[in-house]
């Protein structure tokens, strides 16, 4: 199998008859055989009976159907546990992303060895505020935070090795930076093609302003997982480290600078009046605090059963 094409989808009967006939023209034109997986994420219309009525009329349609709305991140992750192509191509089911770019998306693939490549809808037909201006924040984020230089690292229509989809967790809401994820799971070879990106057809966007904050405190977790999650302490550890250290130090200043007042008869103002030492000592509670939870994570680290689980390629003998 060339091609397995995921669509997760929520409430997109309009579209799915039009999505499915585009794709499989482009395939059967470009001689590429291909797999076409709905993921019906709790849809209240009549999606499901649309994709079995087009399972019964080409063999190559599958379909997976949630009992209630997970996201698009467990719709993914289940797509991609079925999928058995050479190449896995993820789209939107609302007709914005372009069928007519998966040739392409295959031979950057296939040819030029990418392990990702990332969609960029570098002329989008949305919003300029609600849409496109905090999807050019949230983008330069993610690329000054993670060094993954995209974009649009949030297009949902992006191609993967399919090695590449069997070795990452795709969970919560991280469908944003699931090239964060391969990368950060040791596919490196990332790129990125400008595609054309098309105004919605049908429907209206199942997404709100709220994806935004929501965005940014899934990247915070990311960056921290990837760097942290088998080796707590040394963030916790570090930063409580700083704080209690810094605290000591003004509070052995105020009482250096108490004790020379007293040697050369100057005005002497006590220790605890000065708001200084209030400060020094929050900081050294909050060191020590920090300290701790370091401790404590690192003892629960060495407990997960998922410690010593590596992403090995290749082996010999």
């Amino acid at each position: 199998m060339d091609i397995s094409v995921v669509i997760p989808l929520y409430n997109e009967d309009e579209s799915l008859p039009e999505l499915y006939n585009w794709i499989a023209k482009v395939c059967i034109n470009n001689n590429l055989s291909y797999e076409i997986i709905f993921i019906n994420d709790g849809s209240t219309d009549n999606s499901w009976n649309v994709i079995e009525e087009l399972s019964e009329k080409d063999k190559q349609v599958k379909g997976i159907k949630f009992r209630r709305n997970y996201g698009k991140s467990p719709a993914l992750h289940c797509g991609f546990q079925k999928a058995t192509g050479d190449v896995v191509i993820t789209m939107d089911a609302d007709l914005q992303d372009s069928p007519d770019e998966i040739p392409e998306l295959y031979r950057m693939i296939k040819e030029e060895g990418y392990d990702l490549v990332s969609g960029w809808k570098k002329k989008r037909h949305d919003p300029v505020l609600s849409k496109n201006l905090p999807s050019k924040l949230a983008n330069a984020t993610a690329r000054l935070m993670t060094g993954v230089k995209l974009h649009d690292i949030n297009c949902g229509l992006k191609a993967y090795k399919n090695n590449v989809v069997k070795n990452i967790e795709v969970y919560g809401d991280m469908h944003r930076y699931i090239p964060i994820l391969a990368k950060q799971a040791g596919y490196v070879k990332i790129g990125e093609k400008i595609v054309t990106h098309k105004k919605r057809k049908y429907g209206k966007t199942k997404f709100g302003l709220n994806r935004f904050i929501n965005g940014y405190l899934d990247l915070l977790t990311l960056v921290f997982v990837g760097r942290f999650s088998k080796r707590p302490m040394h963030f916790f550890g570090t930063l409580g480290t700083f704080m209690f250290v810094l605290g000591g130090f003004i509070s052995i200043y105020l009482v250096a600078q108490k004790l020379y007042r007293i040697h050369f008869y100057l005005k002497v103002r006590d220790v605890v009046d000065q708001p200084l030492f209030f400060i020094a000592l929050v900081m050294a509670i909050i060191g020590a605090q920090l300290f701790l939870t370091g401790f404590v994570a690192e003892i629960l680290s060495r407990q997960s059963i998922e410690r010593n689980k590596y992403q090995i390629e290749q082996e010999i003998g």
